[in-house]
């Protein structure tokens, strides 16, 4: 995506301005007077395949931006809501989520872009972290096909395992060709037995084999939340004891539908999300959506397919630090130049 800002007397102007230069496909990201009201700064965005001499252009005009910002005394309030609306508009959340955070981080009125967003996503959104002991109620992962459930419940017992504690695994996926035998072969490697069942009734009398473990993980079957059929056999699944659902969510796909199927997966029980494939997806606006319409606290994330340290327990930092990757590192190289023009 290409940015580019421009200045004139009127929004008028400026929208000629940004039709001559980026096209008619190039998208409004923000307005702001300047002077007083005397003239309009339009930031626009366009999709767009740059030569080698306009990438070159815009490789050397966000090094001076980024280079006017580090040496910056401060960010005023406007400038911090441009670069939170601009974070959004990159990870393309919703828009009831973009208006969500833009109006929680104005009303904190912070001057620095980073924490201005940890304190919103706090002040918006739970956050339930997959307990690292003894669990009163059993775990049972759900999700759509493709979500990455049978991999997040290895973490999960690996994580448990690798900590002491006795873990328990169970399986509904009876259905899916090499969906039981791809969980066997973690669960033999943790040398823990794998139970399979495959009705609600099965599954009771599993988790009664299991009545002394310190954490029980279900693994389920995919489930098309757009299949009534699948969502209500899920549901009963559910319903087969006191359990903690759990919704395991692939990163990347689009937010409206990411809410959508949260909602769905909401009704039947789910309380909590665990986002996957966070590592491979460049836009994660899905997760805020999800996490926003359907309710839902943010557990615990996985950033690696490997199965040992493949799980970390999920804060508004945590959160920040993945929609913002380059914001820590240019917040602690402005605070060193700082200290090195003082000292000079």
């Amino acid at each position: 995506m290409r940015l580019k800002s421009f200045t004139a007397k009127s929004m008028k102007e400026a929208m000629q301005m940004i039709r001559e230069a980026l096209g008619e496909d190039a998208i409004i990201v923000a307005t702001r007077e300047e002077d007083g009201g005397k003239s309009v700064r339009v930031t626009a965005a366009v999709e767009k395949e740059l030569d080698a001499q306009e990438a070159e252009e815009e490789r050397i005009a966000a090094l001076e931006a980024e280079k006017e910002w580090l040496y910056a005394d401060d960010d005023d309030e406007e400038t911090v809501l441009e670069e939170i609306t601009e974070v959004m508009l990159r990870h393309a959340v919703s828009e009831d989520v973009l208006d969500q955070v833009v109006a929680c981080a104005n009303i904190m009125g912070l001057s620095e872009p980073r924490l201005t967003l940890i304190n919103a996503l706090e002040e918006l959104y739970q956050f339930a972290p997959v307990p690292t002991g003894r669990a009163k109620r059993p775990f049972i992962m759900v999700g759509p096909p493709g979500a990455g459930k049978t991999l997040a419940t290895a973490k999960m017992a690996a994580r448990s395992t690798m900590a002491g504690l006795d873990v328990a695994v169970i399986t509904t996926d009876v259905m899916r060709a090499g969906g039981r035998e791809q969980l066997e072969a973690f669960t033999k490697l943790l040398k823990i037995e794998l139970l399979v069942a495959d009705s609600p009734k099965a599954l009771k009398e599993a988790l009664m084999r299991c009545k002394k473990a310190d954490q029980v993980i279900i693994d389920t079957a995919s489930t098309n939340p757009f299949d009534t059929a699948q969502v209500k056999t899920l549901a009963k699944m559910i319903g087969a004891a006191d359990m903690n659902p759990m919704l395991v969510l692939p990163a990347g796909i689009h937010a409206d539908e990411a809410g959508e199927v949260a909602r769905i997966f909401a009704t039947i029980g789910a309380r909590s999300l665990l986002p996957t494939r966070v590592d491979v997806a460049r836009r994660l606006g899905s997760l805020l959506t999800a996490a926003s319409q359907g309710g839902l606290a943010f557990a615990d994330v996985s950033t690696t397919a490997k199965v040992a340290d493949g799980l970390s327990a999920l804060s508004a930092k945590k959160l920040t630090q993945l929609l913002m990757p380059k914001a820590e590192t240019a917040r602690m190289f402005k605070a060193a130049s700082s200290a090195v023009r003082k000292a000079g």
